[in-house]
């Protein structure tokens, strides 16, 4: 199984949530993060905060550079 790793800031009360948890289940915070079902309940819910890209072209990552230049060639005439 391939993991992925993230990284991101928290509120203290957030780390301070997360250590006590931990603690309280007698493992890392990192060991608690290994998990699958809670790996998938937090990016669930991480995700409604993180935003979303909702275009409908499945291709935007493979075309964005040329889209960029695209954009600015109408608008600058370059």
């Amino acid at each position: 199984m391939k993991t992925e790793v993230y990284r991101w800031r928290v509120s203290s009360d957030v780390k301070t949530g997360l250590e006590r948890e931990a603690r309280r289940r007698k493992i890392s915070v990192a060991a608690g993060m290994d998990a699958d079902d809670d790996q998938r309940r937090r990016q669930k819910s991480a995700a409604k905060w993180l935003g979303t890209l909702a275009s409908g072209n499945s291709q935007r990552s493979e075309t964005a550079a040329q889209t960029v230049r695209d954009r600015l060639r109408r608008r600058y005439g370059r």
